[in-house]
């Protein structure tokens, strides 16, 4: 698909909050693949709440390449166990937004949001006080997850 497909600007000079992010903000930054890494939601859902981002600046998953689809699951699946291991969530959301009205915030860079889930893990500050209550810093987050990350990929050959 290309963007026009998408119905979006095709205009080339938008800045990329994932490739700018990728070169400054380490903090953020939980795993690194070849072709992928996996990178904190700086607004998250929920404790957790990952992306898997291709490094290429690429816009859907007709624009990737074979490895790059296949770093990605990979890098999903080792997202998946690590919040299951470091969270013990009841459920997990996995999923890509192409396009804004499907709900996309960064619409020109690919990337795969996956978030543990808690029964009951909705609440009225979120309805009411247009307000998300997550008691981990992002920080801490990043601290809990990579030691998991990098003994996952070693066990698992990634």
């Amino acid at each position: 698909m290309t963007r026009a497909a998408h119905g979006e600007d095709e205009s080339a000079g938008d800045a990329c909050i994932f490739c700018e992010l990728r070169g400054r903000n380490a903090d953020l930054m939980v795993f690194t693949g070849q072709l992928c890494y996996v990178i904190l939601n700086l607004y998250p859902y929920n404790n957790g709440h990952l992306m898997v981002v291709p490094r290429r600046h690429v816009r859907d998953l007709a624009s990737t390449t074979p490895d790059e689809r296949a770093e990605m699951m990979t890098l999903a699946r080792l997202s998946e166990m690590a919040l299951f291991e470091a969270y013990s969530p009841h459920g997990l959301n996995a999923g890509i937004n192409l396009g804004r009205p499907a709900g996309a915030g960064v619409l020109n860079h690919l990337h795969m949001h996956l978030v543990p889930r808690w029964n009951g893990d909705t609440s009225f500050m979120s309805v009411v006080g247009n307000t998300r209550v997550l008691p981990e810093d992002l920080s801490h987050t990043a601290e809990r997850l990579r030691p998991i990350f990098e003994r996952l990929a070693k066990e698992n050959d990634v």
